[in-house]
């Protein structure tokens, strides 16, 4: 598999008024398998981010109607996703705010495709790992292909929903960790979203219909009293 086929799971959000710039940014990173969109203003962004999730966000500061410091504070509250700031305003101060409050990376304008993509590649590397290797997550008869998007009981393919396998993998990706409702709410439905707390707990009766054998007394898809959820996955199985 190689690196453009491993892009193509991970969504960028650009959020700059250039749209000129934005455009050619989004073809590049396009080109090179990403899957990009591009909002102009803060309250665009705030919309999208409260329907979707991304793992990466591009963030002019100069917008329309905000700054981008003010956007990762408020996305600073509420997720991890990692934070690129790209802006013409260079100073050390501004570099150093940026980071202060949560940014990730600061690449100063102008720059080139190149630079930009090196950084890009970096960072997701950084957070969510580079391998050749498909990223496969087992747990009792259950196989989870984080890569292909596809999971199995038994050798049987199981179907779920987007978001059903988006809650699974996020899971997956934090074995024997007690994750709490919220950060599951925030990371899988979306940074501003305005979903119920109930929402998430039916997935969680559906993923376990599907996968546990007996979904009453789950063996791995466990509930953490007065926190949220854990996948319970044994080292050899990992």
């Amino acid at each position: 598999m190689n690196s453009m086929d491993q892009n193509n799971s991970y969504k960028i959000l650009i959020i700059d008024d250039d749209e000129d710039l934005s455009m050619i940014i989004s073809d590049m990173l396009t080109d090179y398998g990403y899957r990009v969109t591009h909002v102009t203003d803060g309250n665009g962004a705030f919309d999208l981010l409260s329907e979707n999730i991304y793992h990466l966000i591009l963030l002019d500061i100069n917008l329309p109607d905000a700054d981008g410091f003010s956007i990762c504070r408020e996305l600073r509250r509420v997720s991890t996703v990692p934070v690129i700031f790209a802006s013409a305003r260079t100073s050390e101060t501004d570099r150093v705010e940026g980071y202060d409050i949560g940014g990730d990376d600061y690449l100063p304008k102008p720059y080139s495709m190149k630079e930009l993509l090196a950084h890009v590649n970096a960072l997701i590397r950084r957070t969510y790992g580079f391998s050749q290797q498909e990223q496969v997550v087992s747990f009792g008869t259950v196989t989870v292909n984080l890569t292909a998007r596809s999971v199995a009981k038994n050798g049987v393919s199981v179907s779920l929903s987007l978001r059903e396998f988006d809650l699974l993998a996020y899971l997956c990706r934090h074995p024997n960790t007690a994750v709490s409702k919220d950060t599951l709410l925030s990371e899988v439905w979306g940074a501003f979203s305005a979903v119920e707390p109930s929402t998430l707990t039916v997935h969680i009766r559906w993923l376990r219909e599907k996968l546990e054998d007996n979904p009453a007394q789950p063996q791995y898809i466990k509930t953490v009293y007065r926190v949220g959820y854990l996948l319970e996955v044994k080292q050899h199985e990992a």
